[in-house]
């Protein structure tokens, strides 16, 4: 959790800080151009294969739901 929290805050540079709750995507933080380097980061780091199809709020919404995403994939 703590690279993705990294990752995130680096790539985004929000006003406050993310947290695992923070909505990414809904909130506007996190547009369809950076999401496609997250989801390089997530394939590179976590070794496991992203299908277009997983691409969902439910998955990727926040850095909570991305790391459920993430153990339930691996």
């Amino acid at each position: 959790m703590d690279e993705l929290l990294e990752y995130l805050t680096g790539v985004l540079e929000p006003d406050e800080p993310i947290e695992p709750e923070t909505e990414l995507f809904s909130s506007g933080l996190l547009d369809s151009v950076l999401m496609i380097g997250l989801i390089m980061f997530i394939e590179q780091k976590c070794g496991i294969q992203v299908r277009a199809e997983d691409v969902t709020l439910d998955n990727f919404d926040t850095p909570e739901r991305i790391k459920n995403f993430v153990e339930s994939a691996s």
